[in-house]
């Protein structure tokens, strides 16, 4: 008996001591979502959230800005402030108007947030980042409805902690953390629905769709997974029973009833859908399968390991080849040992809004696949296998297993630290290289103090997106620093009494303009479209 009991003793410290150290994984995860917070540069898609949440739209800020006339940098920030005199409304015409693929729950709740707590780039941060949190638990629900298991459960929750890709969007003022939120509670939801087949279970789930529709349009991938989930799990789990039959109907109805609740932003869509199309086809652009596939490695791996030595150099790909059969281990291991439910609910999460983007940019040309944050609904259910076949061989106590979590959660950890300390990462995009077009343009302004000679020229650009990048730019200039705006018919005599201006940007139609009035450019960081303006000799 006393035998039976020390075994009883050490096996219940075996199992605790993964928990405890998992629990501080999720702590530390936690603090990283808030640390520096504002040291990451305010790229060019969160200028527009600012934009929008204030009730400004593009075109009245770009008739103020573009019109032959000197700007002190930081007179741009009252665009990232409240407009005087508006109301939500305001926010949601701008959208409707010029962005209506982006529908308005999170631009409210940033105008919101933005009325109570300022709009200070800490502050627009602090929204998603409080946000995330809400998935920890979300996670740690699913992940008990789906394996019944608290280690596996604490794994998932500590592996979305302690994900570079999660962290890096919680600390963006985007709505892609609330989407995070929605994918796994709504799947949460959706598992107790067909487990208990409770009308609230199923009211709940509709509500929680209709939040998410109202999140953003790609929450519909989430939704296509769930149905191809509802209806593999009537013909193969319950074959064709009455019950398997009860449950499709019910999840169509809750579908349709959510569908109905998003009926006003569908109006919204279709008398804008022109406008939606144009702001929305940079994504048609085909850059060949290498180019996806590369992003694909980049994106699911992201979850566990983020450190990035270039899109073409050999270690940014081979140092993340063990996370890519990490992820394969955990899928076959999903489908050979859980149960049919499981490994169903599981694949159809990750695939099925995986396919219906690479499909289309496979055939017919495009990169939706590539944008990392559009596979948001995919991640869930990485993140869920992984854990489980973490979980099933550290509980057996497997050295080897121990040292492969050890190693995913210290890659992690690094990756998010080094992350933290960075002025940019692969995620600003467009405005990837502000941070050091800034650092020139001050280390300038602070050479030419006394002088008060520091000039960046700049026009709309010729897709129409440089406010964008000049309002990012604006949160890191120098006070001293002065813009010339320029208009669509450019003044160059207005350059005159410079000797060597700085062009951020330039459209075409600028160039023109500089050259006729026999002005060349000298590339400073061309890769940045970064220029000194010369008189061509």
């Amino acid at each position: 008996m006393a035998s039976t009991t020390h075994q009883d003793t050490s096996n219940t410290k075996n199992s605790r001591w993964p928990i405890s150290l998992l629990a501080i994984g999720i702590l530390l995860g936690i603090g990283f979502r808030f640390f520096e917070l504002d040291r990451k540069l305010y790229w060019h898609d969160e200028a527009y959230t600012s934009i929008r949440a204030a009730g400004f739209t593009r075109q009245e800020i770009d008739d103020q800005l573009f019109q032959n006339r000197i700007i002190p940098a930081p007179e741009l920030q009252k665009y990232q402030q409240i407009k005087p005199g508006s109301t939500e409304a305001d926010t949601i015409r701008s959208l409707a108007l010029e962005d209506p693929q982006h529908p308005p729950l999170y631009f409210l709740m940033a105008r919101l947030w933005m009325q109570q707590f300022g709009s200070s780039l800490t502050a627009s941060r602090t929204l998603p980042a409080l946000l995330s949190l809400l998935s920890l638990p979300l996670m740690y629900a699913l992940t008990k409805e789906l394996f019944a298991s608290n280690l596996t459960a604490t794994l998932a929750t500590a592996l979305l902690a302690l994900s570079p890709f999660d962290i890096l969007f919680a600390q963006t003022a985007r709505q892609y953390s609330l989407l995070t939120v929605i994918v796994i509670g709504s799947s949460w939801l959706l598992l107790r629905a067909v487990r208990l087949r409770d009308w609230q279970n199923w009211v709940s789930y509709s509500l929680v769709s209709a939040l998410g529709f109202y999140t953003h349009p790609f929450f519909s991938l989430t939704l296509a997974g769930h149905g191809v989930f509802v209806i593999s799990y009537w013909l193969f789990v319950k074959k064709r029973e009455v019950e398997g039959h009860v449950t499709n109907s019910l999840f169509f109805l809750a579908v349709t009833a959510a569908l109905i609740l998003y009926l006003p932003w569908i109006y919204v869509l279709a008398t804008n859908l022109e406008r939606a199309s144009a702001t929305t086809d940079w994504t048609r652009v085909s850059p060949g399968l290498l180019y996806l596939v590369k992003l694909w490695t980049l994106s699911f791996t992201a979850l566990f390991f983020d450190f990035d030595f270039g899109f073409d150099n050999i270690w940014t790909y081979l140092l993340r080849l063990p996370f890519v059969l990490l992820i394969a281990a955990a899928i076959y291991k999903i489908c050979r040992r859980a149960s049919s439910s499981t490994w169903l609910f599981i694949l159809t999460s990750i695939f099925v809004p995986f396919l219906i983007l690479a499909l289309p940019d496979i055939i017919l040309g495009g990169k939706r696949s590539a944008v990392s944050r559009y596979l948001i609904s995919c991640f869930p259910g990485v993140q869920l296998a992984v854990a489980c076949l973490l979980a099933s061989n550290v509980k057996t106590q497997q050295r080897f297993w121990q040292v492969i979590l050890a190693l995913v959660f210290t890659a992690s950890i690094a990756s998010c630290t080094v992350s933290a300390f960075s002025d940019t990462w692969w995620s600003k995009d467009l405005s990837y290289f502000n941070a050091e077009v800034a650092k020139i343009i001050n280390k300038e302004a602070i050479a030419n103090r006394s002088l008060k000679d520091t000039i960046v020229i700049s026009d709309r650009g010729n897709d129409f997106t440089n406010m964008g990048d000049l309002l990012s730019l604006s949160y890191l200039l120098d006070k001293d620093v002065r813009l010339i705006l320029m208009s669509q018919s450019p003044e160059i005599e207005i350059l005159n009494k410079y000797s060597a201006p700085l062009v951020f940007r330039p459209s075409e139609k600028l160039r023109s303009a500089l050259k006729q009035n026999q002005r060349r450019l000298e590339p400073i960081l061309e890769y940045a479209k970064l220029f000194r303006v010369r008189r061509a000799s």
